[in-house]
């Protein structure tokens, strides 16, 4: 079961009646259906070291894949094979190498975390990008996400509140080879206009409403990713998608995420 939204002009408006709409309007999960993909057409950037390191690093990949991701009902060609490439172990701190392809969070600093790496998984199949595609990002953190999406051959545009992450994330992307991921220190709540439209927003980090901004930089047909609720409580996965005037909305199930600093705190 959907729900139909019209999109206001009044930016409060906007943000008021959609965050009504997820906290009163009860909809069944909906969970994404699988769909066929040719792969990602996004370069694998080397991951260094030796190469019994290296092989390593590959089996837990593929042990990740396999036992959560796969058996959770992902089927996405393109997200797996991306999962399989992306090198977690260059995006978690040095403390947390080992736990690198648990399935579960990390803290990397700032009061943030790198995503486990299902919901990393969900969230990009649930966007359904093609190659060649223009999606934002908001909430860059490490640049996980973000190269996940890369893998995926999309062109990433993605937003940071806290400097110190922008700048890291911005260097580990382009030391990784990442050339299609673009990222900018600024108030994700207000997306990146310059940019838009997009076919494809995911927001890595909960807003207790949907910005307003964001679905106006979305084009039609576009699909938008976001966890909403207030911080410290079980939050929403909503995938709104973008049709003519309207949101078609769509509850994913309850979450967990960092809440979305800055504007939309």
């Amino acid at each position: 079961m959907s729900r139909r939204v019209v999109l206001g002009s009044g930016r409060a408006a906007a943000a008021a009646g959609l965050f009504i709409l997820a906290v009163l309007v009860v909809l069944v999960v909906q969970w994404v259906r699988p769909r066929a993909a040719m792969p990602a057409t996004g370069g694998s950037p080397a991951t260094g070291g030796s190469p019994a390191t290296a092989n390593s690093y590959a089996n837990a990949r593929e042990a990740m894949v396999r036992d959560q991701i796969e058996t959770r009902g992902v089927a996405d060609a393109s997200v797996l094979a991306a999962m399989r490439r992306a090198p977690r172990h260059e995006f978690v701190l040095p403390e947390y190498l080992s736990q690198a392809y648990a399935d579960h969070p990390l803290p990397i600093g700032y009061g943030q975390t790198i995503s486990q790496p299902y919901i990393v998984a969900l969230m990009s199949e649930a966007l359904q990008v093609q190659p060649g595609g223009r999606v934002l990002e908001i909430g860059t953190g490490s640049g996980y996400q973000a190269a996940v999406l890369a893998e995926m051959g999309v062109e990433v545009y993605t937003v940071e509140i806290v400097p110190e992450l922008a700048d890291q994330a911005a260097k580990r992307l382009a030391g990784l080879g990442y050339r299609n991921v673009r990222v900018r220190q600024a108030d994700g709540y207000y997306g990146w206009e310059e940019h838009a439209p997009y076919d494809a927003i995911i927001v890595t980090a909960a807003p207790d409403h949907l910005p307003q901004p964001l679905p106006l930089q979305l084009r039609g047909g576009g699909r938008l990713i976001v966890p909403i609720g207030p911080q410290g409580a079980v939050q929403t996965l909503w995938l709104f998608e973008k049709q003519g005037d309207e949101l078609l909305a769509s509850n994913l199930g309850p979450v967990s995420f960092v809440p979305l600093t800055g504007e939309g705190h």
